[in-house]
């Protein structure tokens, strides 16, 4: 079992729909980081067979690519791989996610949970960058893209309206009227050329370190929370050959999704934990993770959903973390860690 003491890394996702100004916004938190002497390393996602985006990012940067499909669909397992290299090989400070345009965020944040089994980071937001004149466009057409820009606005924790300038004073409030209706919890800016100010990151602006003393039980609180959305319909891509039957979640009645994960320092029991699990409430409705049952030392991942549990016995060929990763609704995580300590 990895040590619950190692650094939590924030990682940062940008979504967005195409050209709505996410590699500007990217190359911006590029610079404000490396003033304030932060690694950053960064993962490029897209449709095609080129990273073009990829030219006009600093090549000193390390970066992963990610071609010929959106993150969430063709190659989500790679992205835990890709996101564990990148902090194997050059140990940064800050992790930032520019997805295609055509990504569903939800998704992304599903595929970056699954890298906390093998490295402790940390999901620390999902800013959209919203196209304020096309979402004007799309909204009074409808169709699958508008679909999508709603998606990626609900599950935002931070919302930047681009290309305000683009937008008469009364297309701007007709714009964030319609962002707040999708997403009432995020801080909304407009912006040109994402301009804006950065400071809401200065928690990151130093090495990210060990975990404080005070959480050395191995609790880690996401900021998903305060305003991570999705939708109430099937999710739909803009490249339209992605359907999600496979993905293993759904997407019914979510409001308000939130993830919070808890890093274990040692083995549990295995009646506890499947008591536990068992009696998760209804608002959690999906978790994940690796355990190590204490009657025998052997390793276990498992899958909660939709009120069963799965557990696959494993044995993993290079260090990972015991790790649980809980996703629902307006769950309280104080009531889940008491009783995460009183019954494992």
């Amino acid at each position: 079992m990895e040590n619950v003491q190692e650094r939590l890394i924030p990682v940062h996702l940008l979504s967005g729909f195409l050209g709505s100004g996410k590699t500007t916004l990217l190359n911006r938190l590029m610079d404000y980081y490396k003033a304030a002497d932060v690694k950053v390393a960064v993962v490029m996602n897209e449709l095609g067979e080129v990273n073009l985006d990829g030219q006009f990012v600093d090549q000193s940067v390390p970066m992963a690519e990610m071609l010929s499909g959106c993150i969430c669909c063709s190659i989500s397992g790679d992205l835990s791989m890709e996101l564990k290299s990148l902090i194997d090989e050059h140990q940064p400070d800050v992790i930032l996610i520019e997805a295609t345009g055509a990504a569903n965020p939800m998704e992304i944040m599903d595929a970056v949970t699954e890298t906390a089994m093998f490295a402790h980071i940390d999901l620390r937001s999902v800013i959209t960058v919203v196209d304020g004149p096309e979402l004007i466009s799309r909204s009074r057409r409808g169709g699958k893209t508008f679909r999508l820009m709603k998606d990626q606005i609900r599950c935002a924790t931070d919302l930047i309206v681009n290309k305000a300038d683009k937008l008469a004073p009364e297309e701007l409030v007709e714009v964030q009227q319609l962002v707040r209706e999708l997403n009432s919890y995020a801080p909304l800016e407009a912006t040109v050329r994402c301009v804006t100010d950065l400071s809401r990151f200065d928690r990151d602006a130093k090495p990210a370190g060990v975990k404080p003393q005070a959480a050395k039980s191995g609790d880690e609180e996401q900021s998903l929370p305060d305003g991570a959305h999705v939708h109430d319909e099937s999710c739909g891509h803009a490249h339209g050959q992605c359907g999600h039957g496979g993905h293993g979640h759904s997407h019914a009645s979510h409001d308000h999704v939130m993830t919070w994960t808890h890093y274990l320092d040692k083995p549990v029991n295995s009646h506890s934990f499947e008591a536990f699990m068992k009696g998760l409430p209804d608002n959690v409705y999906r978790a994940k993770g690796i355990v190590t049952f204490e009657e025998t030392g052997s390793r276990y991942m498992f899958q909660y959903a939709y009120r069963e549990l799965e557990c696959t016995r494993i044995t993993p060929q290079a260090p990972v973390n015991d790790v649980a990763v809980f996703i629902g609704e307006h769950f309280r995580k104080d009531e889940l860690l008491s009783a995460i300590h009183a019954q494992w």
